[in-house]
């Protein structure tokens, strides 16, 4: 699949090349939406959804984008998804670290056109646990919109990839990168908006162990 990083700028300015086909996946970080109300989206006062739908639609693609979601004063960190002219839904970080923002409340897998696309909120990447139950329920690839990186990320990227066998796409304020399954940064750059291949490339192996006792009948 082709994916385009969008790390810097807003969703709703965000204008398409007109020189070559859409990638197939465009990730925005969290300067794409900043704080979505929803509220005022169902008011109509802001079109952040609406934004996010549309452009999917005229690229004929998938839309990731970061943002803060308030509701009637409930701040979460979040990340919306559209694909072909349709919301697919918001995912919530599960985390809230310090009490910076409210904590969300399950794990999404994303059907898309280029395969089960499962979503990591900003700092739900310090936690392990929630890539490998994605992966166990069966996602071919992650994608991780994030806020301000400050190099860390880049080790837990490869890590994460390679312990548990598939590609990591990450984008921050500035900075994008995506982790190869054999864990190796397989892209990286802090341009902005930056296209590139990425082989969806999964890799598992069947470990298999034996316990004295653990199904014996006393």
């Amino acid at each position: 699949m082709r994916i385009g990083l969008i790390s810097r700028g807003s969703l709703t300015e965000f204008t398409e090349s007109g020189e070559k086909t859409p990638p197939d996946l465009y990730v925005f970080g969290f300067d794409g939406a900043k704080e979505i109300s929803y509220e005022r989206e169902l008011k109509g006062e802001t079109v952040f959804f609406e934004a996010a739908a549309r452009l999917s639609k005229r690229s004929k693609n998938t839309v990731v984008c970061g943002c803060i979601t308030d509701t009637l004063g409930h701040k979460r960190k979040s990340v919306l998804v559209a694909e072909n002219g349709k919301l697919l839904g918001v995912s919530d970080m599960l985390n809230a670290i310090d009490g910076e923002v409210s904590s969300g409340a399950a794990l999404r897998i994303y059907p898309t056109k280029m395969g089960r696309m499962g979503v990591i909120v900003a700092e739900d990447l310090l936690f392990p646990d929630l890539i490998k139950a994605l992966v166990l329920c069966g996602s071919d690839f992650i994608v991780c919109p994030f806020g301000k990186a400050d190099g860390m990320q880049g080790v837990l990227l490869r890590a994460e990839a390679y312990l548990y066998g598939v590609p990591i796409v990450f984008c921050a304020e500035g900075y994008c990168a995506v982790a190869a399954a054999s864990g190796e940064l397989a892209f990286a750059s802090s341009e902005s908006p930056v296209e590139w291949d990425c082989p969806v490339i999964k890799e598992y192996h069947l470990v298999e162990t034996r316990k004295r006792g653990v199904w014996s009948k006393k």
